[in-house]
């Protein structure tokens, strides 16, 4: 599901009235958080020393070889085959029937005249309308969210190219489109030990901010599976950092996975993550599972019906070939890579990632509270 995906790119070409109205259901701090971004910060945050001594990917990892590293990308595939199972469980079903309802009342009306009436031409104009007003709110509208799981590229992929120095994103054009970008603008989420606590449940997130690429937005990119730990996500870093900056002989070689629509990746997909949790846990909450056994298996059948109803993402021949002898490298993204109206969108939502100059500026140490005075007896 490219959801998380979709909405950053949502909010990055987000009209005025919508920027408006999303604003003013903000709360004073939510409003303060967002503008609340030094400079100084995201330096501390970008570098690319060491962060860990067990380089390590969990994968999935689509290829590994002496020019490029490719992973899948995504941010809530483990919540994918939700939105297939309402689709297909539930919206075909209605359109289904109203729409053969329709077209049989219409049938009889033609063909049978002595049963028309006023009554049943009624029901055929009610029917029709109903089954046009179904479709039309459904191609409208659902047909944006039903892409985000089916009828679209199977994955999300990232491609670090070792010899060119770049980094690739593959995703729909509803989602933000391919870019690339140099590897140097990179930036991770997963740098420090002590933020491992926030990490559980998270996946490796890179960003590419304005500040270093240029362009008038943010971009960022969740990786691979969901991890138990910070220091899972520091080793999956380290791996793409030993990876692009000291070549594949410094890592461990991954196993590699298949990008065919995998039953075995539809139906361990909901357990990311929940290895350390679930051995932990106490034999209710284990027992507790077992009983709702049916529910994933529904949820990861619907998870590997819509990776059968998608299609392999491919790459520009240009990124294909990039890094073999005498070929070119690809040009970094840049504003006008994007169509008029996007970049006018996206200049108009510029200010959302502009940083303050400088330095966060030191909390200052709060007052000890004095003591109330206990109350006299009366």
């Amino acid at each position: 599901m490219f959801m998380i995906e979709w909405g950053i790119w949502r909010m990055a070409i987000q009209s005025a009235s919508a920027r408006d109205a999303h604003e003013a259901e903000m709360t004073a701090a939510e409003k303060h958080a967002s503008q609340d971004l030094y400079q100084a910060d995201l330096e501390e945050e970008m570098h690319f020393q060491s962060v860990s001594e067990r380089p390590h990917t969990r994968g999935p990892t689509f290829a590994f070889n002496e020019t490029f590293l490719e992973m899948r990308c995504g941010g809530s595939e483990e919540k994918r085959g939700l939105l297939t199972l309402a689709v297909l469980g539930g919206v075909m079903p209605v359109i289904s029937v109203t729409t053969f309802s329709a077209v049989s009342f219409l049938w009889v009306d033609i063909t049978d005249h002595a049963t028309r009436s006023f009554l049943s031409v009624s029901l055929t104009l009610i029917m029709t309308l109903v089954a046009g007003a179904i479709l039309y709110l459904y191609s409208k509208y659902g047909i944006k969210l039903t892409r985000l799981e089916m009828l679209t590229s199977r994955h999300l992929l990232i491609r670090f190219n070792r010899i060119t120095q770049q980094v690739h994103l593959h995703r729909p054009k509803y989602c933000g489109g391919i870019v690339t970008f140099p590897w140097k603008t990179t930036g991770s989420t997963v740098l420090y030990p002590e933020d491992d606590p926030l990490s559980v449940g998270m996946r490796l997130g890179l960003i590419w901010h304005p500040i270093h690429t240029g362009l008038p937005h943010m971009e960022m990119a969740l990786l691979g599976k969901q991890g138990q730990g910070g220091s899972e996500l520091r080793d999956e870093w380290e791996f793409i950092r030993r990876y692009m900056e000291e070549g594949p002989h410094a890592v461990p070689r991954p196993r590699l996975s298949t990008q065919l629509p995998s039953p075995i990746q539809a139906f361990s997909a909901q357990f990311e993550g929940l290895g350390r949790f679930f051995r932990k846990s106490s034999w209710l909450f284990k027992l507790a599972m077992l009983m709702v056994w049916p529910a994933f298996v529904i949820i990861g059948t619907a998870h590997w019906i819509s990776l059968l109803l998608c299609w392999r993402p491919r790459w520009p021949k240009v990124i294909r070939e990039a890094g073999l002898p005498g070929k070119p490298v690809p040009s970094p993204t840049t504003l006008s890579d994007y169509p008029p109206e996007i970049q006018e969108r996206l200049l108009a939502n510029a200010d959302r990632w502009q940083l303050k100059p400088g330095k966060r500026p030191a909390k200052k140490p709060r007052k000890p509270r004095t003591p109330k005075a206990p109350k006299s007896p009366i």
